[in-house]
């Protein structure tokens, strides 16, 4: 409903809005906003108009061409612009897609090294485990506390060593163990097959079939009165048992495979008449009974093998000796060629040449087993070993002996003993003056700062038993450790009058400084840390308790219980530095006032 002129002025207005913000946006102040090409302070009539850069015009040569003319040469020369703005942006494409290409081939090439060094470590972890398994066994038997499996793993470790000789058959270290044992027998087992990657898989095979065999018995035994009960039928009756155990008896591994094998054809067979439950029992029987010919020919193969390595070492040692020593030497050879004439002669034999001796075994095979009938036979050689002096050592002359070779006498070495047992009953179960050069480093350090108001504190206070699930892996020890305890004169009201300098107070404890050392503490990221407990007997005194970790135990001293000064500005000190836990504490002192 407006006219024409309003029109026209609302049309201005709104330019004029729109021309404003545009300058507003280009930063122009209120004074410079209603310039016009007519009404400017710089004289300008072309103050609005676009800019023309005449001068490079000129230099192109364009005076005299006209507008449309520079607007197609301006056109063509954006799309110029914009062709090269394309290749540039297709190269920088094709150079990201190189950069990703090559990018992806490096993170390939370090994904395969990093999986090929993780196989590595994955090998040498498995090594380290099996390495460690094998100390803890080492260890295990040294204390006395040896496992079935210990023995077991030291008997396959020692089949290469020369000097060391196993005179039992692995499966003897099984007898007389209980249910529980054996069931860990079986983990233990499958834990050295894993490590092992199936180098010894014959060997751990047999002793688990043998321990399965004796945990089937165990159960067995266990369950008889069910089955007694029930009246169910076992696959061998008790009447033929015995009959059966001594078919299997003296027989080596290919005679028992063979048997193995005409059992299964008769329970393949299905023949008419045939005690398949019979049969298949026998053949259970049959598996344990194979695998121990198999460790006993085994263990006889590896003493024969041990027995010529050590004559061929004795037969160079005696071409070795020199004349003037042959006396002692034929005398040595004639007691080693004795002793392995008794041995063989008492050594259990099955051939044909001591019938009286076969016959005897026949005898008493019907009533003994076979682990009772090996521990006779082994017996029987100790004992002929020891009628032959096969154990007692052989006089040598020191001329004899290689040159650089100490020889104690018995005078001095009862004086070094003597004075072993009086230091170490002087100093507890500690010997101070064996001490590494790290812990002397560590004690010059904790010297350090010493004044004539301390005094060194080394009361140790009674610790209940301490029992550490980690002592079957690390052997526990006591750490060492240099207090300190500060000590001073309290010049209260009652010691100012009845005291002075020349005649002082008695000297009161006012505050302690521990030191403990933790050279080889294994996990050294865990602080360790103490605890304070009040003695139930005396309550003046506390308990103050120190625990680290592995290997070391908890070790605890007998204080003064007295409220403890925590500030950093009194001298407090709980820190854990250089492998030295250091604890420094002052006790508060009260003031009273009226």
């Amino acid at each position: 409903m407006e006219t024409p002129e309003e029109k026209r002025f609302r049309r201005l207005m709104k330019k004029e809005i729109k021309e404003r913000k545009r300058k507003e946006l280009m930063g122009w102040d209120n004074d410079y906003l209603h310039y016009t090409n007519a009404d400017n302070p710089f004289g300008d009539a072309n103050l609005l108009s676009t800019f023309v850069w005449d001068k490079k015009m000129a230099k192109d040569g364009l005076i005299g061409v006209s507008n449309e003319e520079l607007e197609l040469r301006n056109r063509q020369k954006m799309e110029e612009n914009k062709r090269e703005l394309e290749k540039v942006k297709k190269r920088r494409m094709e150079r990201e897609m190189e950069r990703q290409q090559r990018d992806e081939e490096m993170a390939l090439l370090q994904r395969s090294k990093e999986a090929a060094q993780f196989k590595e470590w994955e090998k040498s972890e498995d090594q380290f485990h099996l390495q460690q398994a094998r100390l803890r066994s080492t260890i295990r038997i040294e204390d006395g506390r040896a496992k079935p499996i210990d023995l077991l793993a030291k008997y396959i470790s020692t089949e290469e060593e020369v000097d060391a000789v196993e005179m039992h058959e692995p499966y003897i270290y099984l007898n007389g163990l209980r249910l529980k044992d054996l069931e860990d027998l079986v983990e233990d087992i499958k834990v050295y097959m894993e490590l092992e990657k199936g180098k010894n898989f014959d060997y751990w095979n047999d002793i688990t079939v043998i321990v399965e065999d004796e945990l089937h018995k165990i159960r067995k035994i266990q369950k008889e009165s069910t089955y007694t009960a029930v009246g169910r039928r076992e696959g061998i009756h008790q009447s033929v048992a015995h009959e059966v155990a001594h078919i299997f008896r003296g027989k080596t591994a290919e005679q028992l495979d063979q048997l193995k094998t005409q059992i299964e054809k008769k329970i393949n067979s299905k023949a008419e008449g045939v005690d398949i439950g019979y049969w298949e029992t026998l053949l259970s029987q049959l598996k344990a009974h194979v695998a121990r010919a198999r460790l006993r020919d085994r263990h006889q193969e590896n003493l024969k093998k041990k027995l010529e390595v050590l004559k061929a070492q004795q037969k160079m040692e005696e071409s070795q000796f020199d004349p003037e020593e042959g006396t002692s030497s034929h005398n040595y050879h004639d007691q080693i060629v004795k002793t392995d004439l008794s041995s063989n002669r008492n050594e259990p034999s099955t051939s044909n040449k001591s019938p009286i001796r076969n016959e005897k075994c026949e005898n008493s095979a019907d009533d003994i087993s076979d682990a009772e009938q090996e521990a006779r036979n082994i017996i029987e050689e100790c004992t002929a070993d020891y009628e032959a002096c096969g154990y007692s050592p052989s006089y040598i002359s020191p001329n004899s002996l290689e040159p650089g070779t100490l020889v104690v006498s018995e005078l001095d070495d009862n004086k070094r003993l003597t004075f072993a047992r009086l230091q170490v009953q002087g100093t507890g179960t500690r010997i101070e003056n064996v001490m590494a050069a790290e812990e002397i480093a560590l004690q010059k350090e904790a010297r350090k700062g010493m004044t004539n108001e301390e005094a060194e504190f080394s009361v140790e206070s009674e610790l209940d038993h301490q029992v550490y699930l980690w002592s079957d892996k690390y052997r526990p020890r006591k750490p060492r450790y240099f207090n300190r305890v500060h000590t001073g004169f309290e010049w209260n009201k009652y010691n100012q009058t009845h005291y002075d300098m020349d005649n002082p107070p008695p000297k009161i404890v006012q505050g302690y400084k521990f030191n403990i050392f933790y050279p080889d503490l294994i996990n050294k990221g865990s602080t360790p840390q103490y605890f304070l407990t009040a003695c139930g007997d005396n309550p003046e005194f506390a308990v103050l308790r120190f625990h680290a970790g592995p290997p070391y135990e908890d070790i605890a001293f007998k204080i003064v219980n007295r409220e403890w000064e925590y500030s950093y500005k009194r001298g407090f000190r709980c820190q854990f530095h250089n492998n030295i836990f250091q604890l420094w504490f002052h006790f508060k002192r009260y003031r009273y006032r009226r």
